[in-house]
């Protein structure tokens, strides 16, 4: 068996169970082997029967004493129930739709059973469990568990994992060898065996361990190896020393924080370095992150050349063409906006002053990376709340001109102990205070007994003139999960305030819509705005002075953190009210963090601490690929160890073309697939 060879070799995957895989990405017997375990059964003991414990999964072997087939059910619909026994008690097996079992199970013959034991009518029972023929031991060991999709079992994976270790051996070690000895990695065809058919704890975390390494450091070396392209083998524009920014901030009517004059420091430098820029700008909710673009800009065209400003949304690119339209007014700085639903003239007017070099700096939406946005001298690609745009976005923007600088912002909270090894391809600026004066949003935290009086407390505020947020979790009603639905709520408040403007945001809405209703509530049309999370992007609305957040328990730290940053923009006290049901110990200690603190960049150090593994952020909107087996929150300590290495590297052999990291090469081509904007 070859590596390459298509799944449909293996016994049992015809083109139903092939069209299955494919939905997990496994084409080949190669992707089958790197398709590993989400966790894991541990069968190695037999529980005794006396012993089981209700709702703890369990292995059982037993002698099948009776088999009862429902007489009233036929066909398909036929439940199976048997009697079995161990040298301790005795316990009922059942199995619902059970006609293909009929035959298995005889009298006398001993079974091995994997279930949750559950006890019912004073009769311990163990439904639908996993089970086997005692004598084969199928079943016995450190069994993996894989996430899996509709029309395979757990059983079918296991056996072809099985089959296709057999090709495990011609698995190319794609690693110099002094590295693997320098870090006490085991080789890979016994990571790749033991991850997935472990013999014991020790070979399964040896295994693990390289597996995580190996996609780690695949990973940072890619971004080390990008932004080296980018950066260090690009010369980039060199901006005027001339264009002295202290003349445009002598404009502004306050004065910029350490933080600020820090970050503007560090870009001024970029921009006259010689250098690409290619900078992230991380700074909480209302840090000032929009005056330290707008002074890049300033530099950017005082240097003789455009720049252009990309947002999210039509409506946020509406706020930023305002504001610099307004600021760059006394300056003579010429602004234009270019967004999807202006009309074909307005658009031909706007492209023809860019091009012609007319447009000093353009601000916009994803229309501004089409093929007919030709600009005249682009010098500074800035994109604000980076985390809504990939990778390629971000490179289709940049190839607008030669090697323009690149500045991205993001108002989303990421741990420190992560941001420079998640944001690899850039050097990492942090706006860490925020302008004096600002006043801290008084953040509550109720359980649903105190409901009403927390609505009672948002009509004084209506009653005042202000504007309140509510979001939760869902769209729609859930049968499953006992949370307020966007839909319900909406309903509810449209009763409760008659005499207001209610109205609902979610993100099935088309952006038109979105944007529509999100300009009702900037002008104060509406009252009452009944949302998902999809405003934790928005506008500034400087009336909204109270957040209402229902089922807080369902969101993340980090995430109350930015929903709570809508409200607190304008001059009159702001509030933020967590209405949750959950009264766990953790539940508590995270509404007693938001309660206590309003940095999110403590907040996000703190959600790392209390929800761990992959619960943070997904990688995806931050334009780094999926991950297999890795997780960046959870592996902190491997990454610190890949990072050096990555280091070693890229010191060593910059752009990856000597055979010994030929085949690291290969590995992140493959790790990063279409995403990678830079190819190596």
């Amino acid at each position: 068996m070859e590596l390459t060879e298509k799944v449909t070799v293996l016994k049992g995957i015809g083109p139903k169970k092939a069209q299955a895989l494919e939905k997990l990405e496994i084409r080949t017997i190669e992707d089958l082997l790197t398709f590993f375990p989400r966790d894991y059964e541990d069968r190695r003991a037999f529980c005794a029967i006396a012993d089981l414990q209700e709702d703890r999964p369990a292995f059982v072997r037993a002698k099948i004493e009776l088999v009862i087939k429902d007489p009233y059910r036929r066909g398909k619909k036929q439940i199976l129930r048997l009697l079995v026994s161990d040298n301790s008690g005795r316990l009922e097996v059942v199995f619902f739709n059970a006609r293909y079992l009929a035959d298995t199970f005889k009298v006398g013959k001993q079974f091995d059973f994997f279930g949750k034991p559950s006890v019912n009518y004073g009769k311990t029972q163990m439904i639908h469990p996993d089970f086997s023929v005692s004598e084969k031991g199928l079943m016995q060991g450190i069994l993996p568990v894989y996430p899996l999709t509709s029309g395979i079992s757990q059983k079918e994976m296991r056996l072809w994992q099985k089959t296709a270790l057999s090709a495990a051996a011609e698995m190319e070690e794609y690693l110099p060898e002094d590295l693997i000895l320098r870090n006490r990695l085991c080789d890979l065809e016994y990571a790749v065996c033991n991850v997935h058919f472990p013999k014991d704890k020790k070979p399964l975390l040896q295994g693990k361990y390289r597996l995580i390494f190996d996609e780690l450091l695949a990973l940072q070396t890619g971004l080390l190896a990008s932004k080296q392209k980018t950066v260090g083998g690009k010369n980039g524009l060199v901006f005027s020393k001339e264009a002295d920014v202290k003349e445009y901030i002598g404009t502004f009517s306050y004065e910029l924080t350490g933080a600020q004059e820090r970050v503007v420091a560090e870009i001024t430098e970029d921009l006259e370095s010689g250098r690409v820029m290619n900078r992230l700008v991380q700074g909480d909710v209302g840090s000032g992150k929009t005056a330290v673009a707008e002074i890049a800009l300033y530099k950017a065209v005082r240097s003789g050349f455009q720049g252009v400003l990309m947002a999210p949304t039509e409506l946020l690119a509406k706020q930023h063409y305002a504001g610099l339209s307004r600021n760059f007014a006394d300056h003579e700085i010429r602004v234009g906006m270019l967004t999807g639903s202006m009309t074909a003239r307005e658009k031909r007017e706007v492209l023809e002053q860019l091009a012609s070099g007319e447009i000093q700096i353009l601000v916009g939406t994803h229309a501004i990376i089409q093929p007919d946005v030709v600009f005249h001298k682009l010098g500074l690609v800035i994109t604000d709340e980076q985390h809504r745009f990939g990778v390629k976005q971000r490179a289709a923007l940049s190839e607008k001109g030669d090697n323009p600088h690149v500045l991205v912002m993001t108002a989303t909270p990421i741990p420190r102990t992560l941001a420079v090894i998640l944001y690899g391809d850039l050097d990492v600026s942090v706006i860490d205070e925020l302008p004096p004066g600002r006043q801290k949003i008084i953040t509550r935290a109720v359980d649903e007994n105190q409901r009403d009086h927390c609505y009672g407390f948002v009509e004084k505020e209506l009653r005042k003139g202000r504007q309140a947020y509510v979001v939760a979790p869902l769209i729609d009603e859930s049968e499953v999960l006992d949370v307020k639905s966007a839909e319900e709520l909406y309903e509810e408040l449209k009763a409760r305030f008659a005499d207001q403007e209610v109205a609902l945001l979610h993100g099935a809405m088309k952006q038109q819509q979105k944007d529509a209703v999100m300009t009702q509530f900037y002008e104060n049309r509406i009252q009452v705005l009944v949302s998902t999370v999809v405003i934790e992007v928005g506008i500034n609305v400087p009336n909204a002075t109270i957040m209402v957040i229902e089922n807080a328990e369902r969101f993340g730290l980090a995430q109350l953190h930015q929903l709570r940053g809508r409200v607190g923009r304008g001059s009159h006290q702001s509030y933020c009210v967590l209405i949750s049901k959950g009264t766990s110990e953790i539940a508590l200690q995270r509404a007693q963090i938001m309660a206590d603190s309003q940095d999110g960049f403590y907040i996000a150090e703190q959600d790392l601490a209390l929800r761990g593994p992959g619960e943070i952020f997904g990688t995806r909107q931050h334009g780094v690929p999926d991950l297999s087996i890795a997780d960046l929150a959870k592996h902190i300590k491997i990454l610190n160890d890949v990072k050096k290495e990555a280091d070693l590297i890229i010191s060593e052999d910059p752009f990856l073309e000597s055979e010994k990291y030929a085949g690291l090469k290969k590995r992140i081509a493959k790790l990063f697939g279409e995403d990678f904007s830079l190819k190596l």
